[in-house]
Order: structure tokens, then sequence, then C-alpha cells
């Protein structure tokens, strides 16, 4: 068994542990050894379908230190008029240079890809089998908590009979023009991505069916263009969403608020959703996506046959010949746990959601908390997890997480300065870049800051009105 010492041994070269790391360097003169079974860095990035893009602007996702894309607005496409969003090779190459060019010509860091993280500091070579062990100094960072599945890799939860052909999307741009019919299995981002790309595609929409047993809610992208030429829409799309919080008088009354502000879309008006993601989508998506008229909506899929669909319930559901299934059931995170741990323990650090959706935040902000503060207990205090939200009902409960958060964070000077300079944290700049001479900025900002103390006072009336 090799041996090797450092001060943080780090599970997975994901976006979380590369973030983590990125910071840790940046505020500490810590020595740390990745171990991660890809064989490149960028955790489910590897595996992810080829037409797939971040949902959020390119400018606020990575390591803090290095840029992402070149704040490109597209000029072209759904995402016409926003901040480029780097495709899934991008990001890829762009993890590969930040290992390559930052981490390992540090001197401080040291990549184990192709291995399998055992336990106690141990980890083993997929393929030769050699195991190494590491003489930890200070903490395991376990960046894996959120166990993102995707769907090339994840086991699927029905059957498929012989013959039948079934995919996980990333197949999709070779397979589908050898069929004539299309349905897709899955209500997540990734189905609406495939649903789309069909769409672009050239694919009519009668040809396409969807397996839709949950509606969801949507946060339109036009919010999340964190930068000063979008002021009105990012930090007037917050305001609106603070005042929604205060003045809601119930949990559906809230999401038709922030619906009727522009913050949340859907597909169907008709149908309330019940899924919550974090799903980010242009409007101009969605249009794409409404025509599609054949939504199958009663339940799970059981197994895939030479006829079609046979649901949970024992129904079925006739398909044409010859029709290609797209798996999209795979989900980003494991809902099975719902549960909560402290993200600092004696000699481990597992690294959760600080604020929600931005993982990558969370994940360096709990690094400058490692290398800044002097106990566990302060450390905790500090770094409350927030839950990620599966419904409505639950999202409630991560906003206000967010906001409890934020207040501890504003008493802490170095921390809260350290948010507002990180590149990962865009819209404190820009609150804090505000054009006191324009009226328009002005009144954005009284909004926001006169609804906040009545949005967490009401916040709390509705997450308990919804757990009675």
């Amino acid at each position: 068994m090799q041996q090797h010492e450092a001060d943080y041994l780090v599970i997975g070269t994901g976006a979380v542990g590369m973030a983590f790391v990125d910071t840790l360097l940046e505020e500490s003169k810590a020595t740390v050894i990745m171990v991660d079974s890809h064989h490149q860095p960028g955790g489910h990035w590897n595996d992810a379908y080829p037409f797939v893009r971040l949902h959020q602007p390119s400018h606020f996702y990575g390591v803090a230190s290095t840029p992402l894309g070149s704040m490109r607005i597209d000029e072209a496409g759904s995402n016409a008029g926003y901040f480029e969003l780097a495709t899934g090779n991008e990001v890829q190459s762009y993890f590969e240079q930040v290992m390559r060019e930052r981490f390992l010509a540090s001197g401080r860091v040291q990549y184990f890809p192709m291995c399998e993280y055992l336990a106690d500091g141990q980890f083993c070579e997929i393929l030769s089998g050699e195991k190494h062990e590491v003489k930890v100094g200070k903490k395991i960072v376990d960046s894996t908590f959120f166990k993102t599945s995707v769907p090339s890799r994840h086991k699927r939860p029905f059957n498929v009979a012989d013959g039948v052909s079934c995919t996980p999307p990333n197949s999709l741009p070779t397979q589908a023009g050898d069929h004539k019919h299309y349905c897709i299995i899955g209500a997540g981002k990734t189905a609406m991505d495939s649903a789309v790309w069909l769409l672009n595609n050239g694919a009519s929409p009668d040809a396409i069916s969807w397996v839709c047993p949950r509606r969801s809610w949507m946060i339109n992208r036009e919010v999340t263009q964190a930068h000063s030429q979008f002021f009105v829409e990012s930090i007037g799309g917050f305001a609106r969403q603070m005042k929604a919080f205060a003045e809601a008088t119930s949990e559906d009354d809230l999401f038709d608020r922030l619906e009727d502000s522009g913050f949340m879309l859907r597909i169907d008006e008709t149908k309330r959703p019940s899924m919550f993601h974090f799903a980010t989508i242009s409007r101009g998506e969605v249009q794409q996506l409404k025509r599609i008229d054949h939504i199958i909506e009663q339940g799970r899929v059981s197994a895939l046959t030479s006829a079609g669909l046979v649901m949970q319930d024992e129904s079925k559901v006739s398909m044409p010949e010859g029709t290609l299934f797209i798996d999209c059931t795979a989900s980003a995170i494991d809902f099975t746990f719902r549960g909560k741990r402290p993200v600092f323990e004696d000699g481990c650090i597992t690294i959760q959601a600080m604020r929600v959706p931005n993982p990558c935040l969370s994940a360096a902000m709990i690094a400058f908390v490692e290398a800044n503060y002097d106990t566990d207990q302060d450390r905790n205090r500090i770094c409350s997890p927030v839950p990620l939200p599966d419904n409505q009902a639950d999202w409630l409960v991560s906003q206000f997480g967010n906001m409890m958060n934020q207040a501890v964070w504003s008493g802490e000077p170095a921390l809260s300065d350290w948010i507002t300079n990180c590149r990962l944290d865009s819209f404190s700049a820009v609150i804090q870049g505000a054009d006191k001479s324009n009226p328009e900025h002005v009144a954005i900002l009284e909004m926001m800051s006169s609804h906040v103390m009545p949005a967490i006072t009401n916040l709390q009336k509705l997450m308990a009105a919804s757990a009675a």
C-alpha cells in the first residue's frame, strides 16, 4: 500500500470539490490530495449529454480564481439577449485547465484520477487495484454529498423489453435520425433539454410524447443575469421576490405572485406544478415546450414494450412502432436522504449548500470559513446547511434558510467582504454597484430593503401553514 501525506484529502473533483480547493489554496498554505473515479476533473460533466449547457450565466460558475467564458451576450437561439451558457465540453475543458494550471502548478495539490475512495483515508486505483493510504493532517473533505446522478450512469427504474430502443440523451444526436417518433421519460430539466433539442433540430411536435408525472415550476433565466447591465431584470427580480414573500397569503398565492412578476415560469398555465428543482429556463425554451401536446401524466413508467408504455398503476399507453424512448429519469440530487448533518465535524468536512442554488459559491465559502475561523463550533455557526427543494413547500424552507444565513454572514465583516468580492456571487457586487443617480435603481433597492424583514416574518407563517 502506497503511503501519502497531506493536510486535506478531498473526495471528488467535480465543481464542488474544485471550488473548495481553489479557495483553500488562496486562503491557506495547505497541501491537498484529490481523488476521483473519473479520468479527468469535472465530476458529472464527464458523463453529461452532448447538448447540455449551464442553467446559469457562465461568469459565476466554477472556481473563484478563474473566470469561465468571456461574458459574451448570445445573439441567436433561445438564449438570445442573455449571457452565454457554457457547453458541457467548455466546462470540462475549464476544470481540466484549472487542475493543470492552478492546482498542480501550485505544488500543493496531488491528483489521483481513476481511483475509488474506500474509507478512513484509503483509496484504490480502479484499473490496477493498487491501494493508497493518506495520512491526513487536518480533514477529509467529502464533496459528493449531493450524489448527482446522470442519465448515462444511473440505473433505470423501469424494465426494457428486448428489441425496444431506449437511450439516455447522450446518444440522442446519433440515434434520433433512425426513428420517426420519440418518447421522453422524465419531468426535469434533462427532459426539457431533450425536447428542446428535438424541436430545434426539426422534429415535429406531433412526433414527440412526453411522460411527465410532475409539472415543474422554473426560474425565468432573465432574473439570473447578475450584471449591472441587467440590474432591473436581476436585482429587480430579487426585489419582486421579496415583495411576494412579504405579501403572499398562502403557498399557492406566493407562486402565483412570482409567476405574475415574471420570476417563475411554467409550461402549462392551466396545470399547477408540484415540483421545484431550480430548473432555469428562457421564455424561448418554454414556447418551444408548449408545442408538445402529447403529455402523459398518469404516473411513472414500469416497463417499455414493443407496444408502448406500461405504467406503475398497470395502465398502458400505446406508442408507434419503432419509437425511440429517451430516459431522462436520473435526478441531479438524491432526495432519498432528507436529513441534515453538520458541515464541520471532527476530522471531516461535508460540503453542503450554504446558499441555494449556487453549489460553487457554497463550497468556496466553506473553504474560506475553514481557513479563517478557529473552531468547528464557530464554523458551523456560520455554515448552516440549506436543504435543497423537491417541491413548493421545500422551496419556502430553502429560501428562509438563505435569508437566515445571509443575516449571520452580514455580522461577519471579513466573510461579508469576501462574498461581495467573490466572482461566484455576482449579485452582491451588482447591488453594491447600483447607480444611485438612477431613479429606477433606487426604487428597486428601496423595494428590496423595505420587504426583507416582512418577507422573513411572513415566510415563517407560510411554512407553518404548509407543514400543518
